[in-house]
């Protein structure tokens, strides 16, 4: 799914991407809002991982949705 439409749903994906990414808090998903750098650099700080392997796993988790 491309990330406008990601934005465009983020209320309804957002239970999905909490279900990846279990650390992130309420805040973390809400400052992100769909977008995916912000997702993207909130994985990154939550997790302690590179900033590579950040975007890697939100652009997999991305791809799970059909457009």
């Amino acid at each position: 799914m491309n990330w406008d439409r990601i934005e465009g749903n983020w209320k309804q994906l957002k239970g999905k991407a909490k279900e990846q990414w279990g650390k992130l808090t309420d805040d973390d998903f809400d400052v992100a809002a769909g977008k995916r750098d912000q997702l993207a650099g909130r994985v990154q700080e939550r997790y302690g991982i590179a900033k590579d392997e950040a975007e890697r796993q939100v652009d997999t988790w991305a791809n799970n949705f059909k457009d």
